[in-house]
């Protein structure tokens, strides 16, 4: 029987072959991704956005204006092109025009953690030159990046050995004088766990190296006799001859909260604002109606009609459980005194609000409220909103003729080499990821799908697979550092020529997986499974949850040629 099944296996693949198609090398017709803002159903009035601005794991925002135009960066931790950089003339509205970091001799994130690469990018623009400076964190430190156009190219790092630390800014005083700050240890030992600083330094813009001393300017907190913990993410600014120091302070959990400190020199003394946080979440009823949750990390930005604030904050479905990561929100900031508040401690972050009296932009692909979008590889190149995993090191995957194909290689999901891994964001939490996949697994283990992936050792994965029992469609995942198991499978017939389509849906906590050999005749292979395992409670981290296309093959075979 077991010789049957493997001849059977050999004629499959020789009738792929003679198709023109690798039967190792899965080709993707379309992937299409549909969300639904279940807190928002209700349709916009005029004058009026939707939070959050960025849907889906969009941490740690940073924007600059100039003239009328605004741009805005996150972190992206270990995916590949890093650094997403977007676009917008009404802070609501963003056009992803690509990212900082797209060239490989730019970042290095062989083998990291899913969590560890770039931290907490900042962008500023003076002279006609952008910059970001940000962390690569375990591979090099702290570096700065430049461009006269933000679409780029932008340059190779200029790396700042003198920071340590993380959550670089820059400040430009004026066109000789600059200023760099970062989250550090504190001077001397610690004086509990989560004790951190706010460090400054001179920038020679001309030379762009950092010089003079390095001094402490904020140490611990807002009050260091309440252990404050966490003090990152410093942005200076300057209003009405005062140095204004922007902070998150509290941790990125649900103690998170974003601080202001004043001063009239960069170097300080900095006294705190009496009415601090100026923006948390924490002192809300727990169990309040669409809470969102963890809100701090802020950046401001002044537009002809007054101040604005881009933060980060998260969407929980239940308890403390969110999969989909932290995600980019819009205010208005007030001023009360003297002193930019965003948000009064006793009220909650908005879902709609009032947008800001600013020409309305339309932007190609929508990045809030509800929407499907399915991504048909019409084009030379993948959209700006795929991604993959760490530094790609040789070209596995092609965009040609409306298809995508990827080169099924060896490594697999739970290992810190590259897969052959091209995913999305999950941005809502209610979700349906379908993918149309023409694949004829030719190896014992070959296997073709799509995944719902947090990390390496946190996953589902909905594939094809070549078995002992012949062609199966089968579910795996993946909680801990355990080998993954499969939770369901089924054997299917497939030539290899006829497109198989998958589907996972995201209901809050609960995913289904499903599978079609033609259209509109959908199986499900699993239903109700706890996706908990997807969130930052259970697996730890800063990132979100992606929706992605993966090929596996301990026998890689080349792409076609081109």
């Amino acid at each position: 029987m077991r010789a049957h099944l493997a001849s059977c296996g050999v004629l499959l693949a020789a009738i792929a072959a003679c198709s023109g198609r690798s039967a190792s090398n899965p080709e993707f017709d379309w992937f299409e991704y549909t969300g639904r803002d279940t807190t928002s159903a209700s349709s916009l009035t005029t004058g009026q956005y939707r939070n959050p601005i960025l849907a889906g794991f969009y941490p740690d925002p940073s924007v600059v204006r100039v003239e009328e135009d605004y741009y805005l960066v996150t972190s992206s931790f270990a995916y590949f092109p890093g650094v997403p950089i977007f676009h917008s003339r009404d802070l609501v509205h963003w056009t992803q025009i690509g990212h900082v970091l797209d060239r490989p001799s730019q970042l290095n994130l062989d083998s990291a953690g899913v969590s560890r690469g770039i931290f907490a990018p900042t962008i500023e623009y003076h002279n006609g030159t952008f910059y970001v400076v940000t962390t690569l964190v375990d591979r090099g430190g702290n570096f700065l990046v430049t461009a006269t156009d933000p679409r780029g190219p932008w340059s190779d790092p200029v790396w700042l050995p003198e920071v340590d630390g993380i959550d670089p800014s820059i400040f430009f005083e004026n066109d000789s004088i600059a200023w760099v700050l970062n989250n550090g240890p504190p001077i001397g030992e610690p004086l509990y766990q989560g004790h951190r600083a706010i460090w400054i330094q001179q920038f020679d813009v001309r030379n762009k190296r950092l010089t003079g001393p390095r001094s402490v300017i904020v140490n611990g907190g807002v009050d260091l006799d309440t252990k404050p913990i966490w003090i990152e993410g410093p942005h200076l600014f300057t209003k009405e001859g005062w140095y204004y120091l922007l902070c998150a302070e509290g941790g990125t959990a649900e103690q998170h909260s974003e601080v202001v400190f004043r001063a009239k020199s960069p170097r300080g003394p900095f006294v705190p604002f009496r009415g601090n946080p100026i923006l948390t979440q924490r002192h809300l009823p727990a169990d309040r109606p669409n809470p969102i949750t963890s809100t701090g990390h802020a950046d401001l930005v002044e537009t002809p009609d007054g101040w604005w604030a881009v933060f980060l904050g998260v969407r929980p479905y239940e308890g403390e459980h969110y999969n989909i990561g932290r995600e980019t929100f819009l205010l208005p900031v007030k001023w009360e005194d003297g002193w930019p508040v965003i948000l009064p401690k006793t009220e909650t972050v908005p879902l709609v609000s009032r947008a800001p009296p600013l020409s309305v932009n339309d932007a190609p692909f929508p990045t809030s409220g509800s929407f499907t979008l399915r991504d048909e590889f019409t084009d030379s190149t993948l959209a700006p909103y795929w991604a993959l995993l760490r530094t790609p090191r040789e070209q596995w995957h092609r965009v040609k003729d409306g298809r995508l194909t990827i080169q099924a290689r060896s490594p697999d999901l739970a290992s810190v080499l590259q897969p052959s891994f091209i995913g999305r964001r999950q941005q809502h939490l209610v979700a349906d990821a379908t993918v149309s996949m023409r694949y004829l697994p030719a190896g014992m283990g070959d296997q073709s799908g799509i995944t719902a992936f947090h990390d390496e050792n946190h996953h589902f994965l909905l594939s094809i697979a070549r078995t002992t029992q012949g062609t199966v469609v089968r579910l795996e995942a993946k909680s801990d550092t355990a080998p993954a198991r499969v939770l369901a499978e089924t054997p299917v017939r497939i030539s290899g020529r006829k497109p198989i389509l998958l589907r996972i849906s995201a209901r809050g906590r609960w995913y289904g997986f499903a599978f079609a050999t033609s259209p509109d005749e959908w199986q499900t292979l699993k239903s109700d499974v706890d996706g908990t395992t997807l969130s930052t409670k259970v697996a730890g981290g800063f990132v979100g949850t992606w929706f992605g296309m993966f090929a596996r093959s301990s026998s890689p075979q080349p792409l076609p040629p081109s």
